[in-house]
């Protein structure tokens, strides 16, 4: 096979720690290759040096058979290399024809904006990887798996030859990852595209790409294809153990536990053009799960009880008494706490510290009068950035210089050390490794042991069935159905999410 990308004895440290050693990575023209490892094993930094965002310390890159250097992603995208970056980087004020030549506009006589032109490239780039959206949209108002086929796009438009794709599904369900994966299938067959695909989704690794290279701690530890020489898929159980040097997938993380009284009790909750009249019980030490597709207002439904959205009816108790949270802060104030899906818009402080991400909830604890006092609040961040195995060199460096599922562990730490009574997850292994996922179940297994009572939404019905004990699916709004744990199953679940019912 032809090569798209040879690079060899790729190497680089930050701070005098090694991050990645004699890298040797190649890509064959036209195929779909999978960059896979744990969070922190050096994939992101990988690319980036790819991409020309940071220089590497020495190696040498081989692009359709010329040695290339860059120092810009300006640089690698005159060369034709395009980064899809795992948080969209879509201004979701604008609309999409002007995010698509954002920084690129075409503009006719007296530099006047040439709109018509614009549109037209737009429908003519969508047209060519088979996708039905209108320029004129504003992105806020688009589901997000075609604001991340915005960014492919993007890719398409400057006649991309090599795309990275950092994460692109992290927050997508089943149904808009196909979709996306249906679009990057046109990239490779009609476009001559050649795509690099970074995930810790392993299901989608064997289902979609051709090609995986596995990293651990800054060396590569293999590459091979998803298909055996019968036909065969590969194993994900191997791959995850390659990846983290021990098995991970088959690991039992769930424990029965001994469920209290009623903490939390939700009744006919509606919120208008999202949830239709919701009402459960969650009780002490219990772990129930939410799910349903895109648009099913399980995240509406979580953040009402955050008091993050009004409701426009029902009530809800907590610990038998009445509570009307209209503002999170308010809730906080309760002992109810949330890790909010898409962290980068609504988790993270870009501007602060790891540390300082850490115990922004628990901020008035760290205080001496007006004062805070520093040792204290840090104590407690290094406390957590142990029991969560959070990897980062220093906490007093910016979270944005962790990776993605590192930023995931330091949310969660923020509402551990705030020890709520309940805890809202929203998708918590969001852009996770396998084996870090399997460590923050664990951590959800002993708050529950201690009487936390949990509600997590997620859209992976593998997810679910590894810790929850209760499982609600949603419909268009409605509660489709409640299974328990004995009766968990793929097919059971999709059913009920797809507004069918189980007889």
């Amino acid at each position: 096979m032809e090569h798209a990308l040879v690079m060899r004895n790729i190497t680089k440290t930050f701070g005098g720690v090694p991050v990645l050693i004699d890298v040797d990575f190649t890509v064959g023209k036209g195929e779909i290759h999978a960059l896979i490892g744990e969070n922190g094993a050096g994939k992101s930094t990988l690319m980036n040096i790819l991409g020309g965002v940071i220089p590497k310390d020495k190696g040498d890159i081989e692009l359709f058979g010329e040695i290339e250097e860059f120092h810009t992603p300006a640089e690698a995208l005159a060369k034709g290399i395009a980064f899809v970056h795992q948080e969209l980087n879509v201004v979701n004020d604008l609309t999409v024809y002007e995010n698509l030549f954002l920084g690129h506009e075409i503009r006719g006589r007296f530099g006047k904006l040439n709109k018509a032109e614009m549109i037209r490239k737009t429908e003519e780039v969508f047209g060519r990887i088979d996708v039905k959206i209108d320029p004129t949209a504003v992105v806020r108002d688009l589901q997000a798996t075609y604001k991340q086929i915005i960014e492919i796009a993007k890719s398409v438009l400057f006649n991309a030859k090599l795309i990275i794709m950092d994460e692109p599904t992290t927050s997508l369900t089943q149904h808009e990852v196909e979709n996306v994966f249906r679009v990057m299938k046109n990239l490779t067959e009609q476009e001559s595209a050649t795509i690099i695909f970074i995930s810790h989704k392993l299901k989608e690794v064997v289902e979609f790409c051709d090609t995986f290279t596995v990293l651990r701690n800054g060396e590569v530890i293999g590459t091979q294809t998803t298909r055996g020489e019968g036909g065969d898929v590969v194993d994900q159980a191997d791959i995850a153990r390659m990846m983290v040097g021990r098995d991970v997938i088959n690991v039992e993380v769930y424990k029965e536990r001994n469920e209290g009284d009623v903490l939390l009790s939700v009744k006919d909750i509606r919120v208008d053009g999202h949830v239709n009249g919701i009402s459960f019980d969650l009780h002490r030490g219990e772990i129930l799960g939410i799910t349903g597709l895109l648009g099913d207002g399980k995240e509406e439904l979580a953040r009402t009880i955050f008091g993050d959205i009004r409701r426009s009816a029902g009530t809800m108790e907590l610990g038998g008494k009445p509570i009307d949270p209209r503002q999170p802060a308010a809730a906080r104030g309760l002992g109810i706490g949330m890790l909010p899906s898409n962290r980068k818009e609504n988790a993270i402080i870009k501007d602060l510290t790891v540390a300082g991400n850490m115990t922004i909830v628990t901020l008035p604890d760290y205080r001496r009068g007006f004062t805070l006092v520093k040792s204290r609040e840090y104590d407690a961040a290094e406390r957590y950035k142990e029991r969560l195995n959070i990897k980062v060199q220093d906490l007093h460096h910016l979270i944005g210089s962790l990776s993605g599922g590192n930023q995931q562990k330091v949310v969660l730490a923020k509402w551990l050390i705030a020890k709520p009574d309940v805890m809202l997850l929203c998708n918590p292994t969001q852009g996770v490794d396998v084996g870090a996922k399997n460590e923050i179940y664990n951590i959800i297994m002993e708050l529950a042991e201690l009487g936390m009572g949990i509600i997590v939404t997620t859209g992976e019905a593998a997810e679910a069935a590894r810790i929850c004990d209760r499982l609600l699916v949603m419909y268009h709004g409605d509660l489709q159905g409640e299974l328990n744990r004995q009766d968990f199953s793929e097919e059971s679940i999709m059913i009920l999410s797809t507004g069918g019912h189980l007889h």
